[in-house]
């Protein structure tokens, strides 16, 4: 394997970097967007939510990643496979981090809002204040663990023609006839890249455990 094919490679982990941080960035706030809708259980938008989180949760990524690529442009909207990938990726992920964060929101103490709303603060500052920052501290292990299952998930944008990491390392496989090389290189990428997630979850769980200790 020449380094032009390792480059390949490296070339192809760019690409599943930026179409998971699209996903991931985008994911994250629909997903919490929608939980808020189901857990103040809104009258129109709640029950859509909730049929819309249990068809995404339960349609494969690649079914939902086919039909919006051939299925957009018969209602005249024309994607790439780049568009297309980040629109599955955005979609599956934030049905699942709809769940994370109705999870949090479900178990956050309602005493909490009671008081703060004994004392006169608004809902707006009460979200940013008192129940984002906890929720999001007890969501952080299911978001990371979203986020590396949405990494690991990328292999499936091959078929739409995005070239990842799994679609460059196989590609040189087929060429070369020596298929394991390529795919060792592609297993050495994802690797730090998830351990990488794991490791700044564990980083910001230490930081606030010290912030929280009394002085």
């Amino acid at each position: 394997m020449s380094s032009a094919d390792i480059l390949s490679i490296f070339s192809g982990a760019l690409t599943t970097l930026l179409l998971s941080a699209a996903g991931i960035a985008l994911g994250l706030p629909i997903g919490l967007g929608m939980a808020l809708l189901r857990w103040a259980r809104v009258p129109a938008a709640a029950p859509i939510v909730a049929v819309y989180v249990s068809l995404l949760r339960a349609s494969p990524l690649v079914t939902l990643l086919l039909l919006l690529f051939y299925g957009l442009p018969n209602v005249g909207i024309e994607v790439g496979p780049i568009t297309a990938g980040v629109l599955a990726l955005t979609m599956n992920t934030s049905a699942f981090n709809c769940e994370v964060w109705r999870a949090a929101l479900m178990a956050f103490p309602k005493e909490q809002i009671e008081a703060a709303q004994s004392v006169g603060m608004r809902r707006g500052l009460l979200f940013r204040r008192i129940v984002l920052p906890q929720i999001a501290r007890t969501s952080l292990p299911g978001l990371v663990n979203e986020m590396t299952q949405l990494i690991k998930v990328t292999p499936v944008l091959a078929v739409v023609g995005v070239v990842e990491i799994t679609r460059a390392a196989v590609r040189i496989g087929a060429y070369t006839y020596e298929p394991l090389p390529p795919l060792f290189v592609a297993i050495a990428i994802y690797v730090p890249i998830v351990y990488a997630l794991v490791s700044a979850q564990r980083w910001i769980e230490r930081r606030r455990a010290r912030l929280e200790v009394p002085t």
